[in-house]
């Protein structure tokens, strides 16, 4: 991300940043940049799935913090690929990375990969918070710039791209943003901060012409690449300056040391033209080719994000240059419709995101393949043929069922019929209304959700206790089901078993949450803070799987236990409605055997055992054919 080196070379100076008490103010936030920050920074889960709790607790935090210090904050998030391509190389590699560091984390070494859900929980905070968002159409540092110059205010982010912005307000790093270190008097409190402005790197360069830095960051190398001929050219211009006597400082990294030297090779010219001619006096390069990089920092015009957060809710210019229906632009800029489902739509091309599972299996992804060809066909129009991008390539996609009832409710948009969209939604996830109609409306999609899963795992009892667990606010029982929890020290040697069908899970649940967007949100959105939590439920797999029971920590509750006989019950009507038993073969004898490895969950008594071993068996067979579709 951003421009390679140049963080490390800014913060080695503490001339460029100034200390600063940050309170009274508008605060312009780099969404993407802020969501990553935290829960990395925060070493919340990774191995296990993610928690989505404690993300939800550190988020809250943040915002209660800017409240507390009368800091108005406006978040602008990144979307979804560049309709140029012109950041395709790097996302590739980007995708190629994380799952190598997917892999990694899977066995218990170094890596980070972000949990799934993430930025839908970020979304979803945001909105109960009241906090003003919007969702760009690709990637965001433009435009949250050129809005960061307009209103004079300052910007938070990790992104060294913006040291190379001109905003007048400053650009605050993360890393020195003190939010949770309030300072001052009860009354006044204030965050202490570092800011950045292009000013004072300038001065420390003999006054080096703003003009010049989108040149630097070009010549270096950012996300867009570097110019074929910029290796050369940089050797050259090392050279001159060796000559002039400035050359590198001992002792630093080669990254550093090439900015540095690049800048104040640049503080000899007095703009942009005289340093591309010397360009050209020493390289035979086509200057257009950097002019037009140059062009990526060029935020002199006006956004167009102003009047989104005004309260006009004027649609951003960059969704109106997407074919896109209104009311899918529109629902896409509120972040309630995901980046990839545009993708599929602008692209036609979805990256799917790596996550920590069994590396030896298929992708986790492969599970919810049905529902992304339907999705597909439905924004296509047509059954034809897409590529699906990710571990193992996700699979070819083709347009599945629900596609014909479909187009009609997208032309009709919002004014299509509540009961319309959810008939779309039942008929792809394959369920009726009417199955669903005991479980609360916004455990819905949680649930169908879990039926589908089911037909590639058969783990059902510790799951649906960590649903009922988020459910229930009786601290008894609250209590029992958090101390099965795996702690920090607990998390080496994870069961990769557990964690792929848990990745499984979370694959079917995305897809579900883009296929109920795109319709519109006929059924609420489940609430992610309380849908999962990977710490929890690897836990309570270890616990059932030790001889334990769901009984031993429904019994604190009568309520709690009623919930979860009423889930497991509509979980299991809908699962052996028109499959009945097999004999199981195939597959079904492979995972009969580990089934016996792992076969305390047999243990699970009363209306868990018997359901639990059904569809072990019944399921078998299924399995087997879906593994003849992919």
């Amino acid at each position: 991300m951003g421009v390679r080196g140049l963080t490390t070379f800014v913060e080695g100076n503490k001339y460029f940043l100034q200390d600063v008490k940050f309170r009274d103010n508008r605060l312009l936030i780099d969404g993407c940049s802020l969501y990553f920050a935290l829960y990395f920074n925060h070493g919340l889960d990774q191995q296990h799935g993610g928690d989505y709790d404690s993300f939800y607790s550190i988020l809250t935090q943040f915002f209660s913090a800017l409240a507390a210090c009368n800091i108005k904050p406006f978040v602008v998030l990144d979307g979804g690929m560049d309709p140029s391509e012109k950041k395709f190389s790097t996302l590739c590699q980007r995708l190629q990375s994380k799952i190598k560091e997917a892999d990694s984390i899977s066995h218990s070494r170094n890596g980070s990969v972000l949990p799934l859900l993430t930025k839908e929980v970020f979304i979803q905070i945001l909105i109960q918070s009241g906090v003003p968002l919007v969702q760009c159409p690709s990637e965001a540092d433009w435009e949250i710039a050129c809005l960061a110059r307009q209103w004079n205010c300052p910007l938070l982010s990790n992104d060294s791209d913006f040291y190379i912005f001109d905003l007048p307000g400053g650009y605050f790093p993360l890393k020195h943003f003190q939010w949770t270190n309030l300072s001052g008097k009860a009354n006044q409190p204030y965050i202490p901060a570092r800011r950045y402005t292009t000013s004072a790197l300038c001065r420390w360069f003999r006054g080096l012409n703003k003009d010049l830095l989108p040149l630097c960051a070009v010549l270096t190398g950012n996300d867009y690449g570097i110019p074929k001929e910029a290796d050369r050219l940089l050797y050259l211009i090392d050279v001159t300056i060796a000559e002039r006597g400035s050359g590198r400082g001992k002792g630093k990294p080669p990254s550093v040391s090439r900015i540095e030297g690049l800048l104040v090779w640049l503080s000899s010219f007095s703009s942009p033209a005289e340093a591309m001619a010397e360009i050209s006096r020493l390289k035979d390069i086509v200057s257009s080719k950097l002019w037009a990089c140059m062009q990526e920092y060029n935020i002199a015009c006006q956004s167009s994000l102003a009047l989104w957060f005004s309260g006009e809710k004027r649609l951003p210019e960059g969704w109106s240059h997407l074919e896109l229906p209104e009311c899918l632009a529109k629902i896409a800029a509120q972040g309630l419709l995901a980046a990839s489902v545009v993708d599929a739509l602008v692209m036609q091309r979805v990256m799917l995101k790596s996550q920590v599972e069994n590396g030896k299996l298929a992708s986790s992804h492969c599970c919810a393949k049905s529902i992304r060809q339907s999705l597909y066909g439905i924004l296509l129009h047509r059954g034809q043929t897409r590529l699906t991008q990710g571990k193992n390539k996700g699979g070819l996609c083709r347009g599945g069922k629900g596609r014909d009832q479909m187009l009609p409710v997208l032309q009709k948009g919002a004014t299509a019929s509540p009961a319309a969209r959810v008939a779309v939604l039942f008929e792809v996830l394959g369920v009726t209304e009417s199955a669903l109609s005991p479980v609360p409306p916004h455990w819905r999609l949680a649930v169908r959700n879990f039926l589908l899963h089911t037909k590639c795992i058969c783990e059902m009892s510790s799951y649906s206790i960590g649903l009922q667990q988020n459910w229930t606010k009786e601290h008894d029982l609250c209590a029992a089901v958090v101390r099965q929890r795996v702690r920090p020290g607990q998390r080496r040697g994870l069961d990769l078993d557990d964690a792929h069908c848990y990745s499984q899970w979370q694959a079917c649940m995305w897809a579900a949450l883009c296929l109920n967007q795109l319709l519109l949100q006929p059924i609420p959105d489940p609430y992610f803070p309380w849908l999962f939590s990977g710490t929890l439920v690897h836990g309570l797999a270890k616990y059932l799987k030790g001889g334990q029971v769901p009984e031993n920590l429904m019994h604190k509750s009568s309520l709690s236990e009623h919930l979860y006989a009423s889930l497991l019950d509509v979980v299991n009507k809908c699962i052996f409605k028109g499959h009945p038993a097999s004999s199981g073969r195939g597959r079904g004898r492979k995972r009969g055997r580990r089934g016996k490895r792992d076969g305390t969950y047999g243990a699970v008594a009363g209306r868990g055992n018997r359901a639990t071993e059904e569809i072990n068996n019944r399921f078998a067979l299924l399995m087997s054919e879906e593994d003849d579709d992919e």
